[in-house]
């Protein structure tokens, strides 16, 4: 699915100029895959309702769990459309990174956001949403020797299930702002890169010295 934002979802969820927004359906979906982690957003009777959750990603599907008791849940069974947004490296930039002179501080960070509507899953659903989320994360950990629930005593990882729900996020639009010094000269982006990256940052100043190279 490439997932083509209109004008309704970008100017609900953000505003995004046209220099750091980002619509390439991989890029984004490659960033919460990495990511893995976001926070969602849905109305329901009126309320504003907010969860957060580590997801499964698969193009244009999103699948989360939460624990019953959260009220989230109730917007999921009713079939709500949620917003979802995924936060990734920010930082503060100084003008006196710059090599330009008379310029301002300003904040550089990637953002993803998502919407759609929600169903919840089944148990067959939630069982496989458990096992590939904690086979993604093992994976990240080698060469430890993956955890499975197969290590855990009988009976228990369906004690665990129990007190949980998956919901699934099936993506209409999805769209990212990338917003990493783009409007400044690559002089002055490799400068801003190279002190964030001095002061730990890489993550970010990769983002950075990515866009100017693109």
């Amino acid at each position: 699915m490439c997932a083509v934002p209109g004008a309704r979802f970008v100017s609900e969820i953000a505003y995004i100029p046209a220099a750091f927004r980002e619509n390439r359906s991989k890029t984004l979906y490659d960033f919460i895959r990495q990511r893995s982690f976001g926070t969602m957003v849905a109305v329901h009777l009126g309320e504003v309702v907010i969860a957060q959750a580590p997801v499964i990603v698969s193009e244009g599907v999103l699948r989360f769990h939460l624990a019953r008791g959260n009220g989230f849940l109730d917007a999921a069974r009713a079939g709500a459309h949620v917003k979802a947004v995924f936060s990734g490296p920010d930082a503060y930039v100084s003008p006196d990174w710059y090599e330009s002179q008379n310029q301002v501080p300003t904040w550089n960070y990637v953002s993803v956001y998502a919407e759609g509507p929600m169903r919840l899953l089944s148990d067959e659903e939630l069982t496989a949403q458990i096992d590939a989320l904690s086979a993604e994360h093992e994976a990240r950990l080698a060469p430890k020797k993956p955890w499975t629930r197969a290590k855990m005593a009988q009976g228990s990882d369906a004690r665990l299930l129990a007190a949980i729900e998956g919901v699934e996020l099936r993506v209409t639009h999805i769209l990212g702002k990338y917003k990493l010094s783009q409007s400044k000269s690559a002089a002055d982006v490799a400068r801003a890169a190279a002190a964030l990256e001095a002061l730990g940052r890489a993550d970010l100043a990769s983002q950075m010295r990515s866009v100017t190279s693109s």
